[in-house]
């Protein structure tokens, strides 16, 4: 099992890439791993979504973005698409959370 310590540090540094109502989901999930399992954890690199709106600000008309979530289609998609700017718009809003959740399935694949 985790130590509860470590656990609780990871999440306080590390909220802002997860959803906030997955923390206890989290939470609870990372207590019940092992020590080997939850070193795997603290080292998985994690996007983040500050990141991800600005380069969505910036170069999400080409699709960057979802390209850098693995979301391929939907960056053709936009790639395609980029003089309507309609995909670019709704991706300014919902990029954050989109972002949070790539880092909570990534997670949820370790276990």
């Amino acid at each position: 099992m985790a130590a509860k310590d470590k656990v609780d540090s990871y999440l306080m540094v590390n909220q802002k890439y997860y959803p906030a109502e997955r923390i206890p989901y989290l939470k609870e999930k990372f207590y019940n791993m092992s020590e080997s399992q939850f070193e795997l954890v603290a080292c998985t690199e994690l996007k983040d979504p500050v990141v991800l709106l600005i380069v969505s600000l910036f170069l999400g008309s080409l699709g960057i973005d979802r390209f850098m979530l693995g979301n391929i289609g939907y960056g053709i998609l936009k790639l395609l698409f980029c003089w309507l700017f309609i995909f670019t718009v709704i991706d300014w809003f919902i990029i954050m959370k989109k972002t949070r959740e790539y880092n909570f399935q990534k997670i949820s694949l370790i276990s």
